[in-house]
This record gives structure tokens, sequence and C-alpha cells, in this order.
């Protein structure tokens, strides 16, 4: 299923990032694959339950805190979202770490898909590709103010190659050495 991640740094403690990002009802202040969130005061931590809309959804699902490890990592998994095309669970995961100008996050998104979604599987993950850097930069604006929403972030988001339903690992295409290629055309 498409999983892309990508990183941003705060100019933030990690503390202060990790709170932010621990309570799930933040998520709509930056991330797009996040319309609402309830107000409804959660304990963050691990089980903890929050009721959120998905974008173009009208209907309410659950977002469960899946791992909660202080200032280190946290994962939200949604509940499975059925369409007419399939069902589709979504999976946001955060990983933090103290760098020298705040905190270095990386953000990784994961879709479940299943039914006539998985064909769709090339088109969401180049959503994704296309819409993480920019929750990335509204991430930090969120932490930070809108003067550090321009600042560069990470290295471009990739698609992480992820096993298939039985455990085998991705198809991956071979490519030619780069020495082979120079010397066509060359009579080397």
């Amino acid at each position: 299923m498409p999983t892309v991640a990508t990183s941003v740094i705060v100019p933030r403690p990690i503390e202060e990032v990790f709170d932010f990002l621990a309570d799930a009802r933040n998520l709509a202040l930056w991330s797009s694959g996040v319309h609402a969130v309830a107000a409804d005061a959660v304990q963050p931590g691990d089980g903890a339950e929050y009721r959120y809309h998905y974008p173009g959804r009208h209907r309410e699902h659950r977002l469960v805190c899946a791992a909660y490890r202080p200032c280190g990592a946290v994962e939200f998994r949604g509940r499975r979202m059925w369409s007419p095309l399939g069902t589709q669970v979504p999976y946001y995961g955060f990983r933090l770490l103290p760098h020298s100008q705040g905190t270095f996050v990386q953000l990784t998104v994961t879709c479940t898909l299943g039914g006539g979604l998985l064909l769709l599987v090339p088109f969401m993950a180049m959503a994704w590709r296309r819409d993480l850097p920019v929750d990335a930069r509204r991430l930090r604006e969120a932490l930070c103010g809108p003067s550090h929403a321009h600042a560069p972030v990470g290295p471009p988001p990739v698609a992480v190659p992820v096993p298939d339903e039985l455990g085998r690992p991705p198809v991956r295409s071979l490519r030619p050495a780069r020495a082979y290629w120079a010397g066509i055309g060359t009579g080397t």
C-alpha cells in the first residue's frame, strides 16, 4: 500500500513538538489528511481515541493512538473506511529526534487499501508525495508562525517499499550500471 515519508526541522524544543503531535486534535490545524477532530478532551497516550472527519467524508470516524513514545514517536491509525470502490485505513506516523536547530520530525503516511481502491495505489501515492511536503511546512508554521513557512523542508518525499500481503519484498526494477550506458555510442 502507498507509504510516503518526508521530514522537516522545527525550530522548537522536542518536548513542545512531541506534545503538539501527540494531541490528535492538532492534526486538523496542519494535516491535509484530517479535516476536523472533535474537541473532546482526550489524554494523549497509547490507545487514546479521537473522533475525526476525513476530508470529503461526512461520517465521523475514529483515530486511535497506536504508538506513544514520549519525545520519540507517536502514531495514529484510522479505522477502516468504506466506499463503493473499496476500503482504506489511514495511518499517520511521526518520529522525532533532537537537532541542533530544534527538532527533526519524520512524517510518514500509509494508506492500506482494499477492493477496487487497489487500482488507485499509484494515484494515492502520487497525491501524498505532492501533499506531504506542504503538510510538513504547515506543521512548522503551526508551531513557529508564518515567518518559518517558506524555510526549506527535508529531502523530497519518497515512496517507502512495503512488503505485499504475503510478506514478499516489493518488486524493484533493475537499472544498468552507469559505466555500461556511458560507453554506448563511444565505441568502447
